[in-house]
């Protein structure tokens, strides 16, 4: 399908609005216009769910939308962790630990792809819940700056330790599953085609 006409499906028009919602939350924060951020978050996660389901609803599934929504939703929360961090409302030590996570996991995924032909990157239940735990952090720093209510500022400490735990327990669950397939002989060196070989692509 063209280029073009995926970016016309409905599903990649809402992954396009979260992209686009983005910066004014970030605005919205920096200016301390909490329940405006708030507001503008809990757009962008009805748009997450809406595109997915729209997707299957649709039939409009396109390799467009495969790559651009988990870019949307990591760009979502790589960029307010370090923003709330610097507005103080966050502790950095939690910052540093989710964005050196995802670094890391980069790192590996470019090393083992380049050297090797695992490609199995696919999250595991510790990074599903990490993942569950950062957007629900958020949710309650939002909801805290926004509303004086008591158990808001319990939550928010619950979300914090949560997310820290979960990040590194992800981040060695990564690591240990790929080191294991490698250690079982599962992973070969990178595939070579020779003359006769016909060029395939497994789409993600």
């Amino acid at each position: 399908m063209p280029l073009l006409s995926q970016m016309r499906a409905a599903p990649n028009q809402l992954t396009l609005l979260r992209l686009i919602i983005v910066p004014f939350i970030i605005i919205n924060i920096v200016d301390e216009r909490f329940a405006w951020a708030l507001g503008l978050f809990i757009l962008a996660g009805i748009s997450d769910a809406l595109d997915g389901l729209l997707a299957r609803l649709l039939k409009q599934k396109t390799l467009l939308g495969q790559y651009l929504d988990p870019i949307a939703d990591k760009l979502l929360l790589s960029t307010l962790f370090p923003v709330l961090s610097a507005t103080h409302k966050l502790p950095w030590m939690v910052t540093i630990l989710v964005m050196s996570r995802d670094v890391s996991l980069l790192i590996v995924a470019a090393i083992f792809t380049l050297t090797t032909s695992y490609r199995e990157f696919k999250p595991n239940i510790f990074g599903k819940i990490n993942t569950v735990a950062q957007i629900a952090t958020i949710l309650v720093v939002l909801m805290d700056e926004t509303w004086n209510f008591r158990w808001l500022g319990v939550a928010r400490q619950l979300g914090i330790w949560t997310t820290m735990a979960f990040t590194v327990l992800s981040g060695v669950s990564y690591v240990l599953r790929a080191t294991r397939k490698m250690h079982a002989g599962s992973v070969s060196g990178p595939d070579v085609p020779d003359s006769a070989a016909v060029p395939r692509r497994d789409s993600a």
